[in-house]
């Protein structure tokens, strides 16, 4: 038990790190680009995982999931601070900046499962003419690229659910007209509390699972 514990951190812990990481930055980075240099300012607009971390959603979630033997692991970081009025256009940049965080999820995603594909066509085994040593680094390697398909998917997914503050929401906000685009913002300091019930009561599965499906068939048809 204990070992098999060990090994999902091993598989899991770097694809989940990578995937929330690169998701915040990609925010930030977007909103520095149109003009609010807040994350910048603040030293967020880096890879180094450590000012990222969230004690509870970074370390503590994924690994009472990897116990309870989840089917997939889940975490996030620390949100990027953005000041969306310092944006050049706030409405519009809003869109952007949110779009940014899902997409980099898709752009990883795609480029694991490129990597899973050429690794499996390497045929990796004794018989395929690879030593000990080259099997012990290649089959984890496949092993967290297959992990980091279905993880940066399931992020890209739930993170376009239309509910603020998910970035799904703040592209909803942000697109649909007036008075729909305020009546959607008053739902922000709720969101949360939504996405939990959603989440306790399984209604989240019949929203996401369909969708996770459609798109990793989409990524799947790409490569």
């Amino acid at each position: 038990m204990v070992v098999e514990i060990i090994r999902q951190i091993s598989i899991w812990a770097l694809p989940v790190l990578v995937a929330i990481v690169f998701h915040e930055v990609a925010h930030g980075w977007v909103a520095n680009r149109l003009g609010d240099s807040t994350a910048a300012r603040m030293g967020r607009l880096t890879l180094n995982p450590i000012p990222h971390i969230d004690l509870f959603g970074t370390v503590i979630l994924p690994l009472l999931l990897i116990v309870a033997q989840s089917p997939f692991l889940f975490g996030y970081a620390k949100p990027v601070p953005v000041n969306f009025y310092n944006l050049n256009n706030p409405r519009r940049d809003m869109v952007w900046v949110a779009l940014a965080g899902p997409a980099t999820n898709l752009l990883l995603a795609l480029a694991s499962l490129l990597l899973l594909r050429f690794l499996f066509s390497l045929e990796l085994s004794p018989a395929g003419g690879f030593s000990s040593f080259l099997l012990a680094i290649l089959t984890p390697l496949a092993l967290m690229a297959k992990n980091s398909v279905v993880i940066n998917v399931i992020l890209a997914v739930f993170n376009a659910l239309p509910i603020p503050p998910l970035d799904g929401g703040r592209v909803a906000v942000g697109l649909l007209p007036e008075p729909h685009s305020s009546t959607l913002a008053r739902v922000e300091p709720y969101g949360f509390l939504i996405v939990f019930l959603l989440l306790m009561t399984r209604a989240l599965d019949f929203f996401m699972g369909p969708a996770i499906r459609f798109v990793l068939g989409v990524l799947d048809f790409i490569v």
